[in-house]
C-alpha cells in the first residue's frame, strides 16, 4: 500500500507541475497584418486575421535604413 501512495503522489506532482508550466507563458492577441495588440476577445472568438502570440515565438523584422 505505501508504494501505491508514493507512486500516486509522484504522478500527481508531475501532472500538476506540467499543468502549471503550460499556463505560465504569457500570451496576447494580435492583428496579423499590423502586429498590433488587440483585445483578447478577437482571438477567443476565432476572428479571421487575429491570432494568439506568446513570448516563445520570436518574430524577426527587417530593419529599414534611413538615408
Amino acid at each position: 500500500m505505501p508504494k501505491t501512495r508514493s507512486l500516486l503522489l509522484a504522478v500527481t506532482v508531475l501532472v500538476a507541475g506540467l499543468g502549471l508550466s503550460a499556463c505560465s507563458s504569457k500570451r496576447w492577441c494580435e492583428h496579423d497584418a499590423t502586429d498590433t495588440r488587440v483585445s483578447k476577445s478577437y482571438c477567443e472568438k476565432n476572428t479571421p486575421g487575429y491570432e494568439w502570440e506568446s513570448d516563445g515565438k520570436k518574430k524577426t523584422k527587417k530593419k529599414t535604413k534611413k538615408h
